[in-house]
């Protein structure tokens, strides 16, 4: 629980896109996912609506079961396997390095020696630094709609692993001055959450994948140690999944406000913004520009708080009392208005 928050309301949700292409991808590859969305508790009705939602700790799950099946760290996704315990040795040769610029380098040096990895180029400029991610070539006997589709996927995933992985390293929160993907622009809900991932407005349609960093964070000092790392890679990828301090957009800050509990959920355009210390039309402005509204945010938080209340097993009266509703037949058609289907269904 953050900030003192209602834990009914502070559990945010992901989008199920993550875990539907890797599953369809990886059945490609000649890998049954059936036991790791068995194990996550990812039912497929959720990952056939393009609305579907999971939670951080489901998303885990799924990923560490399809390491266990598929003894790859990329669950069959890269252009060649990459063994369990390889992002184990990268860790270990950078841990002890003086800043997070030197462990970068270092990453980048290391990765290079070895197969199926991306490779990692660093950019210095005067002020901020560029880390490039190049993908692999595949074989080309893998249908181009395929390999698309999986290098978009892995595209994600490493750009997102050495974001949240440079935070942990130094602890705290690592800024973003750009990030550019190679992918055509999603719709405008999916974007905002590739924006809310990385704490920056996101382009779309780049040459290269790339995160850009201010070259104060390189300098910062590494925290952490061998012995850390240890707990870092047991719980892994829960952390990268799980921690959400990185966005500082509006939005994000008026659902931090919504996030705790009644008083949040109640409060009006009026109360965020003197919370804020901005005017309520000030509020309501930036919010149209990141494509949001008040009325949508809160509508997101009870939809989380709720996706989240039936993954630990609340029933359907208790969220329906907790979340605010006047009776169990209003949250059961609320939760269809954002999920596609039922309480019962998703269960």
């Amino acid at each position: 629980m953050r900030d003192g928050g209602d834990p009914a309301m502070s559990g945010r949700t992901v989008p199920a896109d993550f875990v539907r292409r890797a599953a369809v991808l990886a059945a490609g590859a000649g890998f049954d996912m059936a036991a790791p969305l068995s194990a996550a508790g990812i039912p497929p009705s959720v990952l056939g609506d393009d609305a579907g939602r999971i939670t951080p700790e489901q998303l885990t799950r799924f990923t560490q079961a399809a390491w266990r099946l598929t003894d790859d760290e990329l669950f069959g996704l890269g252009a060649a396997p990459v063994p369990r315990g390889t992002f184990r040795v990268v860790c270990l040769t950078l841990i002890h390095a003086p800043d997070l610029g030197t462990a970068l380098e270092r990453m980048a040096d290391v990765i290079r020696v070895l197969p199926g990895l991306s490779r990692l180029d660093l950019e210095f400029g005067s002020e901020t630094t560029v880390l490039h991610v190049d993908i692999p070539h595949r074989d080309r006997s893998v249908p181009p709609e395929i390999a698309l589709a999986a290098d978009q996927l892995l595209t994600d995933f490493i750009l997102m692993l050495l974001h949240r992985f440079a935070a942990w390293l130094v602890g705290r929160r690592v800024k973003l001055a750009s990030v550019r993907l190679p992918h055509p622009e999603p719709d405008a809900t999916l974007a905002r959450s590739y924006d809310a991932i990385f704490g920056v407005r996101v382009s779309f349609a780049a040459e290269h994948a790339s995160i850009e960093f201010d070259n104060a964070i390189l300098r910062a000092p590494l925290i952490q140690t061998e012995e850390t790392l240890e707990e870092y890679l047991r719980e892994s990828p829960n952390l990268l999944f799980s921690e959400r301090d990185y966005d500082s957009t509006a939005a994000a800050q008026v659902r931090k406000v919504l996030e705790r509990g009644s008083a949040g959920r109640v409060a009006t355009a009026e109360d965020i913004a003197e919370m804020l210390s901005i005017s309520a039309a000030h509020l309501r402005r930036l919010l149209r520009n990141e494509g949001t509204s008040l009325n949508q945010l809160r509508e997101e938080v009870l939809r989380d708080a709720a996706i989240s209340g039936l993954a630990r097993g609340d029933s359907v009266d208790e969220l329906s009392a907790r979340l605010g509703f006047s009776e169990p037949s209003a949250f059961r058609r609320a939760f269809k208005r954002w999920t596609g289907t039922t309480p019962g269904a998703y269960r």
